[in-house]
């Protein structure tokens, strides 16, 4: 008798994302690095087309999927559709969800209410119909499906895109429906309880390190992020989470596999370009963007201007604009004669910041600070000459992957995810793809943007020669394909057996 294919379930609570460039109200939506419109779509596709027993679950966001106003994510849930048949995507039913005009809730004990009506329709309804080989979680909003999971003997993979987390009693759990009864010990408690009567009413649960602690495999989304957690060097990781994973790390069952932009970031392609280009002719393309981004922007129109673009939002907690507003002027006085100029397409509490310095040093025609427009964005990586990300952390990120494949070089602190797919250029040798600084203070951003001006004023066809090869390797090294291999990969280890069957 031939053996089946290993059935996946996938469980997503999210049906889409927003770039984090956004401001505020995406970094609540996503400040992980993608959701089932970036890594779960792909991978889900990937699985699909290969021949895998694949399955997904998601909420019914009904009013969401029909809302008008709401494209993206007819878009994503049209895309689902096409992908795969009515009777591989489960939509757990609720009222809960049926009405959100958002993903989440503004509200957090409504998105633990949210977090467990989805749960418990998957662990009540789903699993129990789809009798999965393989159980694929996300996030704190399905951190109970991993206990439930380990009781049953399922394999299960936990991926933490957020470190986010929220807390619930095993008494308020319970009252939603979720036998949680069943399997109690395999949660993670504030305390460690004595059995479980002690347990129920006032023991909190803390749903993510949940689901660290009762998966069989963990990972987050690169594989310096989870080094970093582990080597204890962000405070923002809560300890539970920091010693569950740290656990996990040293048992070999906690891995990094980095997210991958959205195919839609093709220079070749891009409808929002004036011009698209391939490698072959990125010199003369990018010019003809640049040009059009500076009259458009009111900035001095020259093409040979070094051009600086910001593509992640204005936070000074994580994304390091302090650092550039510390020596903004002076970055922008000492290339004075080049006409440099930085344009920022991003939302943030440091827009006003950048406003003031340029209105008072009277830059208008050498700074623009703009809304975030995916319009301006995807015309901001074309035109531009190098990208400004100067984090102080980056768990996966997204920008430096992207702006390679425009020829576009990031200038960027090394840091998780950045340290993972940027390697500091070397022409010479024809190494490299960005330029890389290691202190984080304004002085290491300040040598770094001088090691891309060198860069910018070396020999015409020998920087050609390297942003071609820039381009190249990066579209064929950032894809969604790369990461579903590796996906597809540690299933395989988990399930100790091909994830395809040989035989059909």
């Amino acid at each position: 008798m031939t053996p089946k294919n290993p059935r996946v379930l996938i469980v997503t609570p999210e049906v889409t994302y927003l770039p984090d460039r956004m401001g505020d109200l995406s970094n609540c939506l996503t400040a992980k690095a993608g959701g089932l419109a970036d890594v779960s779509a792909a991978l889900i596709s990937a699985l699909f087309q290969e021949g895998a027993d694949v399955h997904v679950a998601l909420p019914n966001y009904r009013s969401l999927f029909k809302d008008r106003l709401a494209p993206f994510l007819q878009e994503e849930q049209r895309a689902i559709r096409r992908i795969m048949p009515d009777d591989r995507v489960h939509l757990a039913e609720d009222r809960a969800f049926f009405y959100l005009d958002q993903v989440y809730s503004g509200y957090g004990q409504e998105n633990t209410k949210l977090s467990l009506a989805f749960q418990r329709e998957v662990i009540n309804n789903v699993v129990p119909r789809v009798e999965p080989d393989l159980i694929h979680c996300n996030d704190w909003m399905t951190g109970l499906i991993p206990p439930m999971a380990r009781q049953m003997g399922i394999p299960c993979l936990f991926t933490i895109h957020n470190v986010h987390t929220v807390k619930s009693t095993l008494a308020h759990i319970e009252d939603r429906g979720i036998d949680a009864a069943y399997f109690w010990k395999h949660l993670y408690f504030e305390h460690q309880p004595h059995n479980y009567e002690s347990a129920r009413e006032n023991n909190r649960v803390d749903f993510l390190a949940t689901g660290v602690f009762a998966a069989h495999f963990v990972n987050v989304v690169s594989p310096s992020f989870l080094r970093e957690i582990v080597e204890g060097r962000h405070a923002f990781v809560s300890n539970a989470l920091r010693a569950e994973l740290t656990n996990k790390y040293h048992a070999g069952c906690a891995v990094g596999i980095l997210n991958a932009p959205d195919p839609a970031f093709n220079p070749k392609a891009d409808p929002y370009l004036v011009k698209t280009y391939t490698p072959k002719d990125c010199i003369t393309g990018k010019k003809k963007n640049k040009t059009a981004l500076q009259k458009m922007l009111g900035l001095i129109e020259d093409e040979n201007a070094p051009l600086f673009f910001w593509p992640s939002r204005l936070d000074p907690i994580q994304k390091g604009c302090q650092l550039l507003a510390d020596i903004f002027y002076h970055v922008i006085s000492k290339y004075w004669e080049k006409n440099l100029e930085i344009f920022f397409v991003a939302n943030g509490d440091y827009q006003q910041v950048f406003r003031g310095i340029t209105a008072f040093h009277g830059l208008e025609r050498r700074v623009s600070v703009c809304d975030f427009s995916e319009r301006l964005e995807h015309l901001g990586y074309a035109a531009s000459d190098f990208i400004l990300m100067p984090s102080l952390f980056e768990p996966c990120g997204l920008p430096q992957m992207i702006a390679p494949i425009y020829g576009s070089l990031p200038v960027a602190h090394k840091t998780g995810g950045i340290r993972d797919t940027l390697i500091h250029l070397n022409p010479e040798q024809s190494t490299g793809n960005g330029f890389l600084f290691e202190t984080y203070d304004a002085n290491g951003l300040f040598w770094a943007i001088d090691q891309a001006m060198n860069f910018f004023v070396m020999d015409t066809r020998q920087k050609k020669k390297q942003l071609q090869r820039i381009m190249k390797e990066s579209a064929e090294t950032f894809t969604h394909a790369e990461s579903a291999r590796q996906y597809i990969a540690l299933y395989e280890k988990m399930l100790q057996r091909p994830l395809i069957n040989p035989y059909e």
